[in-house]
């Protein structure tokens, strides 16, 4: 069957906009905090700790780094090393630093453009999207793992292997304009609500992958390097036994990662988080 014949036989366009709008009239997460700003740097910051992070776990970072930074020049300005330090237990210590870089040009510049979002460092094409569509209402077409569980839902409801592409034209004729904003939480909430249900169908999208497991990874090395060295230098034998002689060549393989993306530095006492 068709994928065009597939959506007329499952939901229409209108039936799956009254859907959407009801649920988050009586259950969409409206105390996010980041969904109380319009600041385009302080909804940047929300979506990049999202990235692959529970909103539940994200709440107390944003509020916190936000404190610490409230503006895109006070989060350029600062050291890397309190940027690194704000961000411990969120993961993905790459995503920090990107993010004070983005920051850089943020603070200098006016961004307005979807394509203009994509320039900054670290920003993709879903981030530019998502940051333009909840700061101005920017009418923009974007996918994460909640909107794909909700198309898929309602749209692909037997097909296996569902494209990404397949998707956005979906999207791209539900999205009511000038109400981005509104929208995509909307989406969001009703796609997290059906995946609490016992609902989701992201194992059938073409691009699904299953995330590796964080114990015994590279992540966790990584991570545990950079809580050690938040508290200050320290010596390269003592960092790479951090988690037992049976994981010494895989912290020696995550130290020579931090030190390239720029996460550390070398001393002549060892390694430090990088100013």
């Amino acid at each position: 069957m068709a994928e065009n014949e597939a959506i007329m036989i499952k939901t229409t366009i209108p039936s799956f906009r009254k859907i959407v709008w009801a649920h988050f009239k009586k259950y969409g997460r409206h105390d996010l905090p980041w969904r109380k700003t319009h600041d385009p740097y302080k909804i940047l910051v929300s979506e990049v700790m999202l990235q692959q992070t529970q909103v539940e776990r994200v709440i107390p970072f944003y509020k916190n780094f936000l404190k610490r930074f409230p503006t895109a020049k006070k989060l350029a300005q600062a050291p890397l090393s309190a940027v690194l330090k704000s961000w411990q237990g969120l993961g993905y210590n790459r995503r920090a630093k990107m993010l004070q870089a983005a920051a850089k040009e943020l603070a200098v510049k006016r961004i307005k453009t979807v394509s203009e979002w994509e320039m900054l460092p670290g920003v993709g094409s879903y981030t530019a999207r998502a940051v333009a569509a909840f700061s101005s209402n920017t009418n923009a077409v974007f996918i994460e793992t909640n909107i794909r569980t909700v198309i898929i839902h309602h749209f692909f409801p037997k097909k296996k292997k569902v494209s990404d592409a397949a998707i956005e034209k979906i999207l791209a004729r539900a999205l009511p304009k000038g109400k981005s904003r509104a929208w995509y939480s909307a989406l969001m909430d009703y796609g997290a609500s059906l995946k609490r249900s016992g609902i989701s169908h992201n194992a059938r999208s073409k691009t699904h992958a299953k995330q590796s497991k964080f114990s015994g990874s590279l992540r966790e090395a990584r991570g545990a390097i950079l809580r050690k060295l938040s508290l200050g230098s320290a010596p390269p034998d003592k960092l790479a036994h951090l988690l037992g002689e049976a994981r010494r060549a895989q912290m020696r393989t995550a130290l020579r990662a931090l030190w390239t993306e720029g996460l550390i530095k070398k001393t002549e006492r060892g390694y430090t988080l990088a100013d």
